[in-house]
């Protein structure tokens, strides 16, 4: 007896599942990270040598000989308390007033920017952003349909007449800013510039998404104030573990001073996953309580600062005149810009072909393509394999701008 199996039915897709232009370089930064035969510059990636891999080994084993029965056990959706405290505490010593009860703990600050964009943002609302911003911003933004309205960056931050014409104009619903070493450009937000953007700002119907995931790898000069400290409720501040600790814990937050806008993402986020994974969020505490994060931080501040500086005189000794790069005080990354005629896109796809990745500036940017700019990850690489990659990267380059001015 035969059976007849009738043809799959092709299921309708949202809108949303159509992927975006920075979707797409996403999933091939991502690829290229676990690609055995690419050395990376392309990626957000810590340097390994930093995660305290057996600290976190008596961190996991205390909290499972001491609470695993809890550990194990759902929990509940706003985080670990004594987890959000020590968030809050870390606040206060920057002097910025944050309560435990005013932190979402989140699957990295990644799902943070999701649960604010989906409780604030409706078809065809204004959200503004610095230009170029984090690719993976502008792609969570465009799942809920808004119209962006990038603003040009300047060497100490966002253009503040720009912005003020953006904010007269278009009247965003908020502002997506990271003032501490800017993905992808390095860049950072004067304290001068802080408070000017703070007063462009303030009063209006506008919320400011402060996004911090680098301001802890600081290795020159001198902090700067958050937004929050300028804004005070006006601003939400996100936070993530994912550069100072680990990555692949996912453990991010969300600080919201607005109750009922907390209150909305928290049944949000119930719908999304329940609550972040207990057993990281309790680990993560132990390690943080056990250990001293500052001496830590240190640590990596002095690798990154040498990587940067590294990779900088790779640039000088490697790369064609015409090309520039930022020089920032912490974070980690570099944007270079390219001489005239050289396309960032063709040099991360030549850079690839030779066994190097990089990334071009095009998906950090809602409207531009073909721009003159890659960004490259210092934090990662080993010595040599910033020097091989520069190497390669300037010749690439090299050979690009040859090839154009041959054919002007």
């Amino acid at each position: 007896m035969s059976i007849t199996i009738e043809p799959t039915a092709t299921p309708s897709l949202s809108r949303r599942s159509k992927p975006d232009f920075q979707s797409q370089f996403l999933v091939t930064i991502l690829k290229a990270n676990t690609n055995p035969n690419l050395v990376t510059f392309a990626g957000g990636n810590p340097n390994s040598a930093s995660f305290p891999v057996s600290e976190m080994n008596v961190a996991a084993d205390g909290v499972l000989q001491e609470n695993g029965f809890a550990a194990l056990q759902y929990s509940g959706t706003q985080g670990y308390l004594p987890l959000r405290q020590y968030i809050a505490d870390r606040y206060r010593t920057s002097g910025l007033n944050v309560e435990p009860a005013e932190v979402i703990v989140t699957n990295g600050s990644q799902q943070a920017l999701d649960i604010f964009s989906a409780m604030m943002i409706d078809p065809g609302d204004r959200v503004l952003v610095e230009n170029p911003t984090y690719l993976a911003a502008l792609q969570t933004f465009h799942l809920y349909e808004p119209e962006i309205v990038p603003v040009p960056l300047r060497e100490d931050g966002i253009d503040p007449h720009a912005l003020r014409r953006a904010v007269d104009e278009k009247r965003p619903k908020f502002a997506y800013l990271i003032p501490n070493f800017q993905n992808p450009t390095g860049l950072s937000y004067s304290e001068r510039l802080r408070s000017e953007v703070s007063d462009i700002f303030r009063g209006r119907d506008i919320l400011v998404l402060e996004d911090n995931p680098y301001g802890d790898l600081r290795f020159r000069g001198e902090p700067a104030h958050s937004f929050g400290w300028y804004l005070g409720e006006q601003c939400c501040m996100l936070g993530t573990f994912s550069k100072i600790v680990s990555p692949g814990l996912r453990i991010g937050w969300i600080v919201c001073k607005q109750k009922n806008l907390l209150e909305k993402m928290l049944v949000y986020k119930a719908t999304l996953d329940l609550h972040t994974n207990i057993f990281g969020q309790m680990v993560l505490h132990r390690y943080l309580t056990d250990n001293d994060l500052d001496v830590h931080l240190a640590e990596i501040r002095r690798l990154y600062k040498h990587k940067s500086e590294y990779m900088i005189a790779c640039i000088e000794k490697y790369f064609p005149a015409g090309c520039r790069c930022t020089h920032p005080d912490g974070g980690m990354f570099l944007w270079v810009t390219l001489p005239d005629g050289v396309r960032g896109i063709d040099v991360q796809r030549e850079s690839i072909n030779r066994g190097f990745a990089v990334c071009a500036g095009d998906p950090f940017y809602e409207y531009e393509r073909n721009v003159p700019h890659i960004r490259l990850n210092f934090s990662n690489g080993s010595d040599e394999q910033i020097d091989s990659g520069m190497r390669v990267v300037g010749e690439v380059i090299k050979q690009l701008l040859n090839r154009y001015q041959t054919n002007k």
